[in-house]
């Protein structure tokens, strides 16, 4: 997981796909440069929508109703490693999460994926 530098809150890597890129190479891309740690896409935990998450973009006043896909991998190198996005990255175990500090959304994501009830669609 990593300890975000934005709002110090604890979330498991992630981003948003380049053009040309599939969701497996923009999920491990985007877990390279935020842990440092390459990858490869295991499974699907599910997909994550909010009503309530919009977000307003002030340069050019686009309002957007994003949603999340997330994946689970197994890593194959590299070690933890903070980037300009990540302040800390570490492995954390099961018995951890409750006490990490993070958005109700991402507490609900890691829900989904530790409850192990298959791909979640909301």
């Amino acid at each position: 997981m990593i300890r975000r530098t934005d709002n110090d809150n604890w979330a498991v890597p992630g981003g948003a796909i380049d053009l040309g890129e599939s969701l497996p190479q923009a999920a491990i891309r985007e877990t390279v440069e935020e842990t440092g740690i390459t990858c490869e896409i295991t499974g699907l935990v599910g997909t994550h929508t909010d009503p309530r998450h919009v977000i307003l973009y002030t340069s050019d006043g686009e309002a957007r109703q994003e949603f999340s896909i997330v994946l689970t991998a197994r890593p194959v190198s590299g070690k933890p490693t903070p980037s300009d996005e990540s302040r800390e990255v570490r492995w954390v175990s099961r018995d951890q999460i409750d006490s990490l500090t993070m958005d109700r959304s991402m507490r609900l994501r890691l829900g989904h994926f530790l409850d192990g009830a298959g791909p979640h669609i909301g």
